[in-house]
């Protein structure tokens, strides 16, 4: 019996965590199907993956529905069709209280880390039901998707809604066999957080350290693959101790 290649959908992958997560499915020989809006780191990540795994890159604003639905749309043209996908693509929110938080910024923050990664779901999950064989959804949220903190309104309202969005999104697909569930990354090094404090944000977790994106790849990993066949609708929260404190 031939064995189906593993197929994989994965946004926000030219840096950080996403591009640990490419780097860690292209050494499982899965093809990649990857997005960003940085066209040049993403042409050197298809350059570096070429000879472990078959890349092809999408360069363009996943907050655009239009996109999102091309891109599905060429994936299950291809042949191949659609096994997994990783929702990653975010941003973060300038400090402001909410009174002083701008108009302008809630939207876009809004339509990064939420729209998103409604028309991320919405596109994935119609293909994979017209495809019929299943599939696996990791959403990235955050800790504090889970919990809050001051000053950060519109990335805290954001990521509980992915959140939720999950859940929701694991109770419509369950009977198609789709799995959706969420992560919750603490402070990992990333570009994302280059302007900040490590030494600062490593004393704020208990675990003394800051997260690398080679062990929130590791999570997701489990979360697309088949070992994780029981698990839907749940929260992984990666985050070295800081929510529970």
């Amino acid at each position: 019996m031939i064995q189906h290649t593993q197929v994989a959908m994965i946004t926000g992958a030219a840096s950080g965590i996403g591009k640990a997560v490419a780097e860690k499915l292209a050494g499982q020989g899965y093809i990649l199907h990857l997005l960003d809006l940085n066209a040049t780191a993403l042409a050197q990540l298809e350059a570096e993956l070429a000879t472990q795994s078959k890349v092809k890159i999408y360069v363009g604003d996943v907050s655009d529905a239009t996109f999102v639905a091309d891109v599905v749309a060429q994936i299950g043209s291809s042949g191949q069709g659609l096994d997994c996908a990783f929702n990653n693509a975010g941003m973060t929110s300038p400090a402001a209280s909410i009174d002083e938080l701008e108009l302008d910024v809630w939207q876009q923050v809004l339509d990064v880390n939420l729209n998103s990664i409604f028309y991320c779901l919405k596109y994935q999950i119609q293909l994979m039901k017209q495809q019929g064989r299943g599939g696996s959804i990791v959403n990235t949220s955050s800790m504090l998707g889970l919990i809050a903190t001051a000053h950060r309104a519109a990335y805290v309202a954001t990521k509980h809604a992915v959140t939720g969005l999950t859940k929701a999104a694991a109770l419509d697909g369950a009977e198609y066999n789709i799995r959706v569930n969420s992560i919750h990354p603490g402070y990992i090094e990333t570009p994302l957080i280059a302007h900040l404090d490590r030494q600062a944000l490593a004393a704020k977790h208990p675990i003394q350290r800051l997260g690398s994106s080679e062990e929130v790849a590791n999570l997701v990993y489990f979360l697309l693959s088949k070992e994780a066949s029981f698990v839907t609708g749940s929260q992984y929260v990666i985050d070295g101790g800081y929510s529970i404190q």
